[in-house]
């Protein structure tokens, strides 16, 4: 069996009959047929009803188009990724990130790194991270900025940065919180906007909350970022994220933002990739991509602040 084979089994298939895929392949009728007839040969069966309308697969021939156009498939992959070795990554590429990575991430990466990789077709998803991860694990994104979790251990990951959570709320501070760095334990009487469960966010800081035997004081539950931080420069309420999300309005006065200690909290943002996806040379490119702006984010104090 030989990929011309299969590929003029697929004309024939796709055209309805000998005479119509012979023009399209710009090869005579008579090779088609004893190409055909050499596939069948060594098959033992008939790949064709022959009509006069021109041809019907048959059950063998059925079976043979899902194999064929497989293998030409993988052979068309192969050939391009292999081709590309040497030049400069091309091609589409996808990742998927949650809104509070996206807030900070997204704009930058999307913006300097089609800029620097013109030939690739960047695809960017945001979602909760439990969307995120199915859409890694299915095969839907080639890559995944996630918060480390349970789930996320098996796939394969690299660690990207240590992520703190910050405490934010209206300038006006109503709760009294004071200035400085802010006692974890503080939470138990601060009015919080928090996600509803099973959040992973949500889930986090009942978890360390339940270390010194206390619970947040949640006000109201919220699964939309721009809500609630719009409600906490109202003066509403607090909430708790990282400082990326949030620097610009930190730095421009709309909210405070308060170190929380006793403890500290921290969470560990990975970089996922897909292993129901080949790695390519555009994946790998805005895998590094990513880690750079990450990193350079961090050194410019817009991950984490100087408090």
């Amino acid at each position: 069996m030989e990929l011309r084979q299969l590929k003029y089994f697929i004309a024939i298939v796709e055209s309805g009959s000998f005479s119509r895929a012979a023009i399209r392949l710009s090869v005579g009728q008579p090779i088609l047929s004893r190409q055909i007839k050499a596939l069948e040969a060594e098959f033992g069966v008939d790949l064709y009803h022959r009509t006069g309308r021109g041809v019907l697969l048959t059950e063998a021939g059925k079976m043979l188009e899902q194999y064929a156009r497989g293998i030409l498939e993988t052979t068309a992959n192969a050939q391009r990724d292999l081709s590309s070795l040497g030049k400069s990554p091309r091609g589409p590429v996808s990742i998927g990130m949650p809104p509070s990575v996206g807030a900070a991430l997204a704009v930058p990466v999307i913006q300097q790194f089609c800029a620097r990789y013109p030939d690739i077709s960047l695809g960017v998803m945001e979602g909760f991270s439990a969307h995120v991860l199915e859409w890694l694990m299915a095969g839907r994104i080639d890559i995944a900025v996630l918060y480390l979790t349970p789930r996320i251990h098996a796939l394969a990951t690299d660690h990207l940065l240590t992520d703190e959570l910050f405490l934010l709320g209206p300038v006006s501070d109503p709760a009294g919180v004071g200035n400085g760095e802010a006692p974890t334990a503080i939470l138990k009487e601060v009015p919080l906007i928090l996600p509803s469960r099973p959040h992973g966010l949500r889930l986090l800081i009942e978890e360390y909350m339940s270390k010194i035997g206390l619970a947040p004081n949640i006000r109201l539950e919220i699964d939309a970022m721009p809500s609630t931080l719009r409600l906490v420069e109202s003066g509403l309420a607090y909430t708790i994220l990282s400082y990326s999300c949030v620097h610009h309005l930190v730095e421009a006065g709309k909210i405070r933002c308060w170190r929380m200690i006793e403890p500290n909290m921290t969470r560990s943002l990975v970089i996922a990739t897909s292993t129901q996806r080949p790695s390519t040379k555009a994946s790998r490119a805005l895998t590094g991509f990513v880690r750079e702006q990450a990193q350079g984010m961090v050194a410019q104090g817009r991950w984490n602040p100087n408090l």
